[in-house]
């Protein structure tokens, strides 16, 4: 296949996939917003004999996106469990609130941009929660969080006690692993153009 070819289709199935979700938008009713969902899950799964890795449309999150997803995050995140400075960044946020909000809210804007800003792929929102939060973004931060969340506390950087404090410094370690795992889980889920 050319260049010029290969460029030919990645504008096609952009263009079908824009297209399919003008329809979506236009349709009435549930069952025709369903056919038209199935359309577009049928145009991406005939990508998949693609060998293409960049140009792809990403849709969907599906178990081998989490899988994907947390093979970046372990990635990104066992460097992490094993440097000390995660728990003492983590215990300096502790002892300031906003500074672990804005820890949170830094990762999340970080994915988004990944995901939807930066462009490395073509990644589509498909059967948002409830109707706003992309399934691919709960998906991608989610996995990271609980995989930043299993992989410190198993191998003992944090414990979890009901004391506030304590729990709050276990969680804000956590948040600070979490930073660089949901950049690896981002990654992880669409360079390979799933």
């Amino acid at each position: 296949m050319t260049q010029e070819s290969q460029t030919d289709d990645e504008d096609g199935i952009g263009t079908l996939f824009d297209e399919l979700e003008e329809l979506e938008a236009l349709v009435d009713s549930p069952t025709e917003r369903e056919q038209v969902r199935e359309a577009m899950r049928a145009a991406a799964d005939s990508q998949d004999d693609d060998p293409l890795v960049f140009g792809r449309v990403v849709w969907g999150f599906d178990r081998s996106d989490l899988a994907e997803a947390v093979l970046g995050s372990l990635l990104f995140g066992i460097p992490m469990a094993v440097e000390g400075g995660t728990v003492d960044a983590g215990r300096h946020i502790a002892q300031h609130p906003l500074y672990l909000l804005g820890t949170l809210v830094a990762a999340i804007g970080i994915v988004i941009s990944i995901l939807y800003v930066a462009d490395i792929q073509d990644v589509r929102v498909a059967n948002a929660y409830l109707g706003l939060v992309p399934r691919r973004l709960v998906g991608v931060t989610g996995t990271a969080f609980v995989v930043s969340v299993a992989l410190l506390t198993s191998w003992g950087m944090v414990e979890w006690s009901t004391a506030p404090a304590a729990l709050v410094e276990s969680l804000s370690i956590c948040t600070v692993a979490f930073v660089p795992m949901s950049i690896g889980a981002a990654l992880g889920d669409i360079l390979p153009g799933s």
